[in-house]
């Protein structure tokens, strides 16, 4: 579903009435299954813990992540003790998610950043984005966490979802997509955008995978675009080897 840049795609948001629909079927499929236990999502998580999770998912499963957070907390449990980490420590620890080399570098300078203030973000989106190694989705990462701002955790998950449901974007990279951006803005507008984030980027990984979305089990299939298309591509199909 995703359009290269020049291509036709949808400008216009869709009705409020249809992002609301679609944020509360989400929230009812993530009450009933609950979400991933994912150790940054307890409720004892601190905002330091969910900002370096966010930093090492970006390109990375969360499983794979998950798997060696704990110890990565342990080892460093605030942005000083991080500060003051060498570059080699950093790349042993950040080996296993495969982006050790670039991800090592950046995190180091983020954190001297961070232990010279406190561990205490910047409040504005552009003192925050000045940061090191930090881009829209860590920006609007920090603003969810740390400042309550009811902004998208979107990636490339998230954007197969949306535009699944409600069509394609017109740009290749989401990050300029206008029409996308300002939908995923709109579904996480919400008194817990956190929780929005969450249960969509859980959907994405459970019934609307990348390769071979579960579209059976799936509570948006009746009003989903992509599920329609389908369905009438499977029964041209069906209809065409009678």
């Amino acid at each position: 579903m995703r359009c290269q840049k020049g291509q036709p795609g949808i400008d216009v948001t869709p009705p409020a009435k249809s992002v609301r629909t679609f944020r509360r079927a989400i929230l009812q499929w993530a009450r009933r299954r609950g979400l991933r236990n994912l150790p940054w999502r307890q409720d004892d998580a601190t905002a330091y813990q969910r900002i370096i999770a966010e930093v090492l998912l970006q390109r990375t499963r969360a499983e794979t992540v998950a798997g060696f957070f704990r110890r990565f907390v342990r080892r460093f449990p605030s942005w000083r003790a991080l500060a003051q980490a060498k570059e080699t420590e950093l790349k042993q620890f950040l080996r296993p998610i495969g982006l050790w080399r670039r991800r090592s570098l950046s995190l180091g300078r983020l954190a001297k950043q961070m232990a010279s203030r406190q561990g205490q973000f910047p409040k504005t989106r552009s003192e925050i984005e000045a940061l090191p190694g930090v881009g829209q989705y860590i920006a609007n990462a920090i603003l969810t966490i740390c400042h309550r701002e009811r902004r998208p955790l979107l990636d490339v998950n998230m954007a197969r979802v949306l535009e699944r449901y409600f069509g394609p974007r017109r740009l290749a990279d989401i990050r300029y997509d206008a029409y996308l951006q300002r939908l995923a803005t709109e579904v996480v507008d919400y008194h817990d955008a956190l929780l929005v984030n969450w249960a969509v980027l859980d959907f994405a990984a459970l019934v609307c995978t990348a390769r071979a979305p579960h579209c059976s089990c799936c509570p948006l299939v009746d009003e989903c675009r992509f599920a329609k298309e389908h369905s009438k591509g499977r029964t041209s199909a069906a209809v065409s080897r009678v």
